[in-house]
C-alpha cells in the first residue's frame, strides 16, 4: 500500500483539533470479568487525549496488535514493539530469514520417491514497506526516540495514537478523544498496514468487533486493562482513499468470509527431463480419494515475501496457505484437493493441509493477534468444512509431526515452537481445552499459565539447523510466556530432563536448548498419567515416566477423561511408527511395497497412551507428473488399522492388533 507520514509540525495542528477528553461516553454493557483499571488504563487514557482519538477506537486497535502486552520491549515475528506493534524494518533485516528446510532433507517423506530440494533462488532485496516502518513514522509525529517506543508501553501507545490520528487526519475524517468511533473506521483499516482493502477491511472489522464486545484481562506485565463494550456503527465510505490493491485471484482462494485471502499458485509443472522431475507439490482428489485428517501449523522461519517467493519455485516445495504477521493476510498456494510436500511425513502429508505463518520458532520473538486470529478462522472454516476436529490430536504443530523411519527422527522439525499460544488460538477456535476428570481418571490435558509460564530455554541466539543441541555458547532467551511444560526424569527442578532416543541414542538426557523438544509437553496435548505426588504428575512418554510440576495452586494441567492403549496381555513390548502404512498384500502387481518399518521407541506393558484416534491403513500413490507409473494417484488401503497416541511431544501410531483400547479410568493410577 502507498503511506505517508505528517510533519512534526502536524502534531501540533492534530493536539489543536482535540476536544475535550471528559465527555461521557455511552456504554452497552461491560464485560464480567472487568477489573479496576490501572496505570496502564491511565496511560491510554492520556494518549487518546493528547492525539484526539477516542479511547475505545485506541484500546481495541491494540488489542488486535498485541492483546495490550508488551512482550518486554521484544519484537515480533514482523518487527513490530509493545501494545501498538510500532514496526521496525531495521530489526526485521537483522534477523536470519531460512529456507523452512535443511539441506538434504527430503519435505515430501516418502522413501519410494525421496525427494532431494535444488537450493532456492535469493529473494531480490527491496524496500521495507511503509507497514514495516511505523515506528520510525511514530518518533517523527511524537518527538520520542526509537528506544523509548520500542521499549516504554506509556511511549509506544502514545506513538500508536499519534499514528492513527494522523491517518484520520489524512483522510479528512474528524479528529477528537469525543468524537463518534465509527468515523475512524478507515484509519483503523490503514492501521492494518494491509495491501489489500479486503485484508484491511478484515482487521478493522474485527476491531470494532471487538469494541462491540468488551474485553478486559491483565497484560503480560501485570496491569489489568478494560475495553468497554458500546454499540458503534462504522463508516466505511473512506476505504477507498486508502488506494489499497485488489486481492490476486481472490475467487480461486478456499477462504471463509471477512478474511483478506488471494490465490498465488504453487506450480505443478515439469522441470527436469524425467517425469519425476517435477514440483512442487502434487495432484489429488480429497476428500472424495482420501479423508483430510489433520490441519499442520507451520512457521516459516522467514518473512512472508520471501516465503511465497520459494512456494512460486517449481524445483522447491509447496503448502496450502502462507499468512502475513503484520496483517493476518492470507495467500492460498496449493488446493485442499491436493498434496502439499509440508510436512516431511508422506502418510500425513496426504492426509493434511499445511498452514506456514510468518515468524520464527526461536528467535524471541512473537506472533501477532492479527495473524492468531486470521489463521483461527481459516482453520476453523477447514476443520468444519472436511469435517476435522478441532483438537490437538488433528489440528497438530509441524513439531507434532513423527519422523516416518528411525532415520528421520532426529531431523524433523520443530516449529512453531514454544512460543505459539495453543490455548488462545483454540479459544480463538472456538474450542477452548475443557476437560472433565479428577486424579483418578487416567488422562491429563497440558494447559499452563501461558503468561505465567515461562521455561529458560536458550540458544535464541543461534539455531544451526538439524541440531538440536549445538555446543555453547548458547545465549538466555527472553523470558516470555510459552505453551511448553518441561519434563523431567524425577519430580523435582533439580532431575535431569527425560531422554528422546531419537534425538539422544546414547541416553544422555535432553536439554533447555530452545530446539531440543525432546522433553517438551505442548498445550492441549493430552497423556496417560502415570503416577502423581505431591505438585508433581507424571505421564508416560516416549516410553518413560515423565514429571512435570503442578501444583493445585497453580495447575499446569487440566484432569481428563477419554481411551487409552496398552499392550494386549502376553506383549512385553510392540512396536511404535511414524505411519500408518498397509501390509504387503494390499499392494496390487507393480506397485512397490512401502516397509512398516517401527521407530526406535517402544511400548511396554503397563504404559499407558492417550488415544487420538483410530485409522486406516493407507498409502498414496504418487511418484510422476503425468501418473504413467503403475498405480499412481490412487489410494492403496489394506486390512491393517492403527491407533494415533501421543506417544512423546510427537504423535505416534501403534497397530490396533497389537494393543487394548480402554476407557482412561479403567486401570488408572490411584
Amino acid at each position: 500500500m502507498h503511506r505517508s507520514t505528517i510533519s512534526r509540525s502536524r502534531r501540533a495542528l492534530l493536539a489543536a483539533a482535540v476536544v475535550s477528553a471528559t465527555a461521557a461516553v455511552p456504554l452497552t454493557g461491560v464485560p464480567a470479568n472487568a477489573a479496576p483499571a490501572d496505570g496502564r488504563q491511565q496511560q491510554y487514557v492520556a494518549a487518546a487525549t493528547e492525539y484526539g482519538v477516542p479511547e475505545s477506537v485506541l484500546l481495541g486497535v491494540s488489542y488486535l496488535e498485541s492483546r495490550w502486552d508488551t512482550h518486554a520491549g521484544t519484537p515480533s515475528t514482523s518487527g513490530g514493539y509493545g501494545p501498538l506493534h510500532l514496526t521496525d524494518a531495521a530489526h526485521v533485516a537483522s534477523l536470519p530469514a531460512g529456507s523452512h528446510v535443511d539441506e538434504g532433507e527430503d519435505p515430501r517423506g516418502d522413501t519410494s520417491r525421496p525427494l532431494t530440494l535444488r537450493a532456492p533462488k535469493n529473494a531480490a532485496d527491496a524496500p521495507a514497506p511503509a507497514a514495516l516502518r511505523t515506528l520510525q513514522a511514530a518518533a517523527a509525529l511524537t518527538g520520542a526516540d526509537d528506544e523509548a517506543l520500542r521499549t516504554d508501553p506509556a511511549t509506544n501507545i502514545r506513538g500508536g495514537a499519534a499514528l492513527l490520528a494522523s491517518y484520520q487526519a489524512q483522510l479528512g475524517g474528524p479528529v477528537g478523544a469525543a468524537t463518534d468511533p465509527g468515523a475512524w473506521y478507515a484509519a483503523v483499516a490503514r492501521y492494518s498496514g494491509a495491501e489489500t482493502e479486503e485484508t484491511a477491511t478484515a482487521f478493522a472489522d474485527e476491531v470494532y468487533d471487538q469494541i462491540r464486545l468488551g474485553a478486559s484481562r491483565r497484560t503480560d506485565d501485570g496491569h489489568q486493562v478494560t475495553l468497554r463494550a458500546r454499540k458503534v456503527t462504522t463508516e466505511t465510505g473512506a476505504l477507498h482513499r486508502l488506494g489499497l490493491r485488489e486481492p490476486q485471484g481472490r475467487a480461486g482462494a478456499e477462504c471463509p468470509a471477512r478474511l483478506g485471502c488471494e490465490w498465488i499458485p504453487a506450480p505443478y509443472e515439469q522441470y527436469g527431463p524425467t517425469v519425476g522431475d517435477y514440483g512442487n507439490h502434487d495432484l489429488g482428489d480429497r476428500p472424495a480419494q482420501q479423508k483430510i485428517e489433520y490441519i499442520v501449523i507451520h512457521d516459516t522461519e522467514g518473512y512472508y515475501e520471501p516465503s511465497v517467493g520459494l512456494v512460486q519455485q517449481a524445483d522447491y516445495l509447496g503448502w496450502h496457505y502462507t499468512l502475513r504477521s503484520v496483517d493476518g493476510h492470507v495467500a492460498q498456494h496449493v488446493k485442499a484437493e491436493d498434496v502439499g510436500w509440508q510436512a516431511g511425513n508422506w502418510y500425513v502429508n496426504a492426509k493434511s493441509i499445511g498452514i506456514e505463518h510468518e515468524g520464527f520458532a526461536g528467535h524471541g520473538t512473537w506472533y501477532t493477534e492479527a495473524m492468531y486470529r486470521a489463521s483461527a478462522k481459516l482453520v476453523r472454516y477447514l476443520a468444519l468444512r472436511f469435517g476435522i476436529p478441532l483438537d490437538r490430536q488433528h489440528i497438530i504443530g509441524h513439531d507434532n509431526v513423527p519422523g516416518t523411519v528411525a532415520s528421520t527422527v532426529a531431523g524433523m522439525h520443530w516449529d512453531p515452537g514454544p512460543y505459539w499460544d495453543w490455548s488462545h488460538y483454540f479459544d480463538l477456535l472456538k474450542a477452548p481445552f475443557r476437560t472433565t476428570g479428577t486424579k483418578r481418571t487416567g488422562l491429563v490435558t497440558i494447559d499452563p499459565d501461558f503468561a505465567a509460564n515461562r521455561p529458560a530455554f536458550v540458544g535464541c541466539n543461534r539455531q544451526p539447523p538439524g541440531v538440536p543441541n549445538p555446543p555453547p555458547p548458547a545465549e538466555p532467551c527472553p523470558l516470555r510466556g510459552s505453551s511448553a511444560v518441561v519434563l523431567h526424569s524425577a519430580p523435582s527442578q533439580d532431575a535431569p530432563l527425560v531422554n528422546d532416543l531419537g534425538l539422544r541414542p546414547d541416553g544422555s538426557p535432553n536439554t533447555m536448548y530452545i530446539s531440543d523438544h525432546g522433553a517438551r509437553a505442548s498445550a492441549g496435548q493430552t497423556y496417560a498419567v502415570a503416577e502423581v505426588r505431591s505438585d508433581w504428575t507424571a505421564i508416560w512418554y516416549l516410553g518413560q515416566k515423565a514429571w512435570f510440576h503442578n501444583p493445585a495452586s497453580a495447575p499446569t494441567a487440566r484432569w481428563a477423561t477419554g481411551f487409552v492403549v496398552t499392550p494386549r496381555p502376553g506383549k512385553a513390548t510392540i512396536p511404535v511408527y511414524g505411519r500408518a502404512y498397509p501390509e504387503q498384500d494390499a499392494y496390487p502387481a507393480g506397485v512397490a511395497y512401502q516397509t512398516i518399518s517401527p521407530l526406535q521407541y517402544t511400548l511396554a506393558a503397563g504404559q499407558r497412551y492417550a488415544v487420538g484416534d483410530v485409522l486406516p491403513s493407507e498409502y498414496y500413490k504418487a511418484t510422476t507428473f503425468d501418473g504413467s507409473s503403475p498405480g499412481d494417484w490412487t489410494v492403496i488401503r489394506g486390512d491393517l488399522r492403527y491407533v494415533q497416541i501421543q506417544f512423546g511431544h510427537r504423535i505416534m501410531y501403534v497397530n490396533l492388533d497389537d494393543v487394548l483400547l480402554l476407557p482412561s479410568l479403567v486401570g488408572a493410577p490411584r
